[in-house]
C-alpha cells in the first residue's frame, strides 16, 4: 500500500492521554466511573490493540480518543492540541482533520455508492479537497473494490463492506485509525483478509489503535493494552 507515509525513523507523538477520567451520571445521585485515571502514549506507526472484559473502559477510551467525547478529568492531546475541553463544534473539526474510524458494523449509507461513501469524510472538512473524487476512486482501488465503484452497501459483501469503510478512514488522510471491532461481524477468513489491509497500512507508518476481544486479532498488534475496571492493567509487547 502506497497511500500511508512512510514511518520516520524517530517517531513523534501523535496523541497522550494523561491520567483520563471518565464518569457517567446516571440520574442525581448515581455516578459510574468507566475510567479511573489512564495514562497512554502513541507513537506515529504505533500499532496498539485495546482488549478487556465488557465494563473495562476499552469503549470509553476509544470514544474519547475519537474526540467523539469529552473527559471528565485529565488531559487529551492530539497533534499538539489539548482538545480535553473542547466544545462540539471545535472537537468535530479535531475528529475530521486528524482522526480516521473503522466501525465493527461498517456505518456506510446504504444510499450512497462505494466512492460516495468513502467521500463522506470530506463533507466534514473546513478546507477543500479538490481532487477528493479521485482520491476516493483512488482508494477504492487501494482496498480491492476497483470493479466495485458504483455499488451500494446492499449489494456487497460484509467484507468488501468494511474494505468501504477502510478506505473511507484514509480520505481525509487522518493521522491516527481508530478501529472498534474491525472483524466482529466476519468470518475468520475475511477477518484475516482485512487484518492483513490493516498490517499494511501500519506498516507504511498509519497509527493504529484498534478495541477488539480476540486474542488472534489483537496479536496483529505490535503492543497490547488490556484495561481492567477503568484502569490499566497491563502493557505488554515492544515498541522500537
Amino acid at each position: 500500500m502506497s497511500e500511508a507515509p512512510a514511518a520516520p525513523a524517530l517517531r513523534r507523538t501523535v496523541a497522550e492521554v494523561r491520567n483520563l477520567t471518565k464518569v457517567y451520571r446516571l440520574g442525581r445521585n448515581l455516578a459510574v466511573p468507566a475510567l479511573r485515571g489512564v495514562s497512554l502514549r502513541f507513537r506515529q506507526g504505533d500499532f496498539v490493540a485495546v482488549m478487556g472484559a465488557s465494563g473495562s473502559g476499552k469503549s470509553t477510551l476509544l470514544n474519547l480518543l475519537g474526540c467523539l467525547d469529552r473527559p471528565s478529568d485529565g488531559r487529551y492531546i492530539l497533534a499538539g492540541h489539548d482538545v480535553s475541553q473542547l466544545d462540539d463544534q471545535s472537537l468535530s473539526g479535531i475528529r475530521s482533520r486528524y482522526i480516521g474510524f473503522i466501525f465493527q458494523s461498517y456505518n456506510l449509507i446504504p444510499q450512497l455508492t462505494v466512492v460516495e461513501n468513502i467521500e463522506v469524510p470530506l463533507s466534514y472538512q473546513r478546507r477543500a479537497m479538490p481532487d477528493g473524487r479521485a482520491r476516493a476512486i483512488r482508494l477504492a482501488r487501494l482496498v480491492g473494490l476497483g470493479d466495485r465503484l458504483t455499488h451500494r452497501p446492499a449489494e456487497l459483501s460484509g467484507g468488501q463492506q468494511q474494505r468501504v469503510a477502510i478506505a473511507r478512514s484514509l480520505v481525509n488522510n487522518p493521522q491516527i485509525i481508530l478501529a472498534d471491532e474491525p472483524t466482529g461481524n466476519l468470518d475468520s477468513a475475511t477477518g484475516e483478509e482485512i487484518m492483513q489491509l490493516l498490517d499494511a497500512l501500519n506498516r507504511a507508518g498509519r497509527t493504529i489503535i484498534m478495541v477488539t476481544h480476540e486474542a488472534d486479532v489483537a496479536a496483529h498488534a505490535r503492543q497490547v493494552v488490556r484495561l481492567r475496571d477503568g484502569l490499566v492493567a497491563e502493557i505488554s509487547g515492544e515498541r522500537d
